[in-house]
């Protein structure tokens, strides 16, 4: 399955969260596959997608970021998929 992580830096400190990248790497298990993210222009949110194949290798991971992150998890499908949804 593939989500839509929205990361909330908390305090808007992105400078937290770049440090710890930079130090530790972003930690993602092999349970996960980061597949790209963005983020807004005051540097106060991040957009992610990953594909996950293990839920909770999923929760760990977010666990292990919710001293500087908070998260919101959507789950996402591809556009194509929605049209195929969509005019079935």
């Amino acid at each position: 399955m593939f989500v839509l992580l929205i990361e909330t830096y908390r305090n808007g400190d992105a400078r937290a969260v770049y440090q710890r990248v930079r130090e530790t790497g972003r930690g993602i298990p092999t349970a996960l596959r980061y597949v790209d993210s963005w983020v807004t222009e005051d540097l106060g949110r991040c957009y992610q997608i990953m594909e996950v194949s293990d839920p909770a290798a999923l929760q760990d991971w977010m666990a292990s970021w919710s001293d500087l992150v908070d998260f919101e998890v959507l789950r996402v499908i591809p556009s194509a998929e929605a049209a195929r949804r969509a005019l079935a």
